[in-house]
């Protein structure tokens, strides 16, 4: 059982999210040192409150950024690190997760009437799709190898897609756009060729904003191409603790608001015990997959 401090918060972990820059350790992918305790998308209920808190009491439903080891019981965080969860299913409130695409959509500035480029239709590339609806943006396009996450994607808001093993996006997007290309483009899967192809259907002076986790190896972009185009590259990726806060505190109103739902999108739960198996699911991604979670309470 973890102690607290004064300004911290025992909770009693119900959820955990598997992310995927997680399933890249786990494969051995990520050049870390082992033994390596995951688990960072974290809600639960607290259990106690040290002596300094104030914000919250036992028995409170909460969101929360922990830096590791959320795959157990019982996880003690500063409690400046959580956020309520009233009325929010805690099976979804996936507050770190979503904090991630908020910062990304934010970011990148998605403004009304934008011909947007999502290319990647996984739980993140979900959750981006979710919050450029709220955007209003002119159209979407989405693209992916799997029609299941396609046939996902449309069920989210109105969007073409595409299956890149069957179409070419880069003449889609031509077509759609009147031969200018996307204003803004997510790449959402931190492999090489959707960076790729995010250089190739983006326009002048268009926004490419990397959301994918690129991990494993060395990447390449067209450089001479990219400087010619005058593309403004947005690293969607967050380290500063208070930009990673603001996000969380901005998904979760939104999620305790009812502007967005999860409930769509986190599609294979496990108990603590199978949590060799939640992350096999997300290694593998069998048909219909777009989020593992895990749950203490199973």
């Amino acid at each position: 059982m973890p102690e607290i401090g004064p300004a911290e918060v025992l909770i009693r972990v119900a959820n955990c999210g598997v992310c995927a820059s997680e399933v890249d350790m786990w494969e051995g992918n990520a050049g870390i040192e082992f033994p390596r305790h995951v688990g960072h998308e974290v809600s639960g209920v607290i259990e106690r409150v040290g002596a300094d808190v104030t914000q919250f009491a036992p028995g409170d439903p909460v969101a929360a950024w922990v830096t590791g080891g959320g795959f157990a019981e019982y996880v003690a965080v500063e409690a400046e690190y959580c956020l309520p969860a009233d009325g929010v299913p805690l099976d979804l409130a996936l507050g770190e997760p979503l904090a991630c695409a908020v910062n990304a959509v934010e970011l990148t500035d998605v403004a009304l009437g934008d011909d947007v480029v999502l290319i990647g239709a996984g739980f993140m590339g979900h959750l981006v799709h979710k919050l450029v609806e709220l955007r209003g943006p002119g159209q979407v396009i989405v693209a992916d190898a799997r029609d299941d996450a396609l046939a996902r994607a449309r069920a989210i808001g109105p969007c073409r897609t595409v299956n890149v093993r069957e179409e070419s996006l880069a003449e889609v997007v031509a077509e759609l756009t009147g031969g200018r290309g996307a204003d803004v483009t997510f790449e959402i899967t931190g492999v090489q060729a959707p960076l790729t192809m995010a250089g190739e259907v983006t326009r002048m002076s268009g926004t490419v904003a990397i959301v994918g986790y690129h991990q494993g190896g060395t990447r390449e972009i067209d450089l001479a191409a990219w400087n010619w185009n005058a593309f403004r590259v947005v690293n969607a990726h967050f380290r500063d603790v208070g930009v990673i806060m603001r996000g969380m505190r901005t998904g979760m109103r939104l999620l305790r608001a009812g502007r967005i739902d999860l409930s769509d999108v986190v599609t294979h739960r496990f108990g603590l015990d199978a949590v060799a198996t939640a992350f096999e699911t997300a290694h593998t991604k069998p048909e219909g997959f777009a989020k593992s979670t895990v749950s203490m309470e199973a």
